[in-house]
Protein backbone atom coordinates (compact mmCIF):
# COMPACT_ATOMS: atom_id res chain seq x y z
CA UNK A 1 0.00 0.00 0.00
CA UNK A 2 2.61 2.46 0.96
CA UNK A 3 3.93 2.26 -2.64
CA UNK A 4 0.86 3.32 -4.20
CA UNK A 5 0.41 6.33 -1.92
CA UNK A 6 3.94 7.63 -3.35
CA UNK A 7 3.37 6.80 -6.52
CA UNK A 8 -0.08 9.27 -6.29
CA UNK A 9 2.06 12.07 -4.15
CA UNK A 10 4.84 12.18 -6.86
CA UNK A 11 1.91 11.94 -9.92
CA UNK A 12 0.52 15.34 -7.94
CA UNK A 13 3.82 16.63 -7.71
CA UNK A 14 4.29 16.39 -11.57
CA UNK A 15 1.09 17.77 -12.35
CA UNK A 16 1.97 20.76 -9.88
CA UNK A 17 5.23 21.47 -11.49
CA UNK A 18 3.61 20.88 -15.27
CA UNK A 19 0.78 23.56 -14.26
CA UNK A 20 3.45 26.04 -12.69
CA UNK A 21 5.01 26.00 -15.90
CA UNK A 22 2.16 26.48 -17.28
CA UNK A 23 1.22 29.34 -15.74
CA UNK A 24 5.07 30.62 -15.95
CA UNK A 25 4.57 30.47 -20.13
CA UNK A 26 1.14 31.64 -20.27
CA UNK A 27 2.61 34.88 -18.46
CA UNK A 28 5.72 35.57 -20.84
CA UNK A 29 3.33 35.29 -23.89
CA UNK A 30 0.69 37.99 -22.72
CA UNK A 31 4.24 39.87 -21.79
CA UNK A 32 5.32 39.46 -25.19
CA UNK A 33 1.99 39.43 -27.10
CA UNK A 34 1.01 43.01 -25.14
CA UNK A 35 4.94 44.30 -25.97
CA UNK A 36 4.78 43.26 -29.71
CA UNK A 37 0.85 44.96 -30.16
CA UNK A 38 1.56 47.75 -27.71
CA UNK A 39 -1.37 46.94 -25.46
CA UNK A 40 -0.75 47.91 -21.75
CA UNK A 41 -3.38 45.90 -20.71
CA UNK A 42 -1.36 42.74 -21.61
CA UNK A 43 1.77 44.04 -20.54
CA UNK A 44 0.26 44.17 -17.01
CA UNK A 45 -1.47 41.30 -16.87
CA UNK A 46 1.76 39.48 -18.03
CA UNK A 47 3.94 40.72 -15.74
CA UNK A 48 1.05 39.98 -12.74
CA UNK A 49 1.26 36.47 -13.68
CA UNK A 50 4.79 36.02 -13.68
CA UNK A 51 5.29 37.99 -10.39
CA UNK A 52 2.60 35.78 -8.70
CA UNK A 53 3.74 32.33 -10.31
CA UNK A 54 7.43 33.02 -8.75
CA UNK A 55 5.88 34.10 -5.68
CA UNK A 56 4.08 30.61 -5.61
CA UNK A 57 7.27 29.01 -6.59
CA UNK A 58 9.36 30.25 -3.56
CA UNK A 59 6.34 29.42 -1.19
CA UNK A 60 5.96 25.78 -2.26
CA UNK A 61 9.77 25.56 -2.24
CA UNK A 62 10.33 26.67 1.08
CA UNK A 63 7.11 24.47 2.81
CA UNK A 64 8.67 20.87 0.81
CA UNK A 65 11.80 21.79 2.57
CA UNK A 66 10.13 21.70 5.78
Amino acid sequence: MQGNKENQEISVVGRLISLEALVFLMGVVSLVYGLVVGAVLNIAIGALILVAAVVLACTCRRMRVK
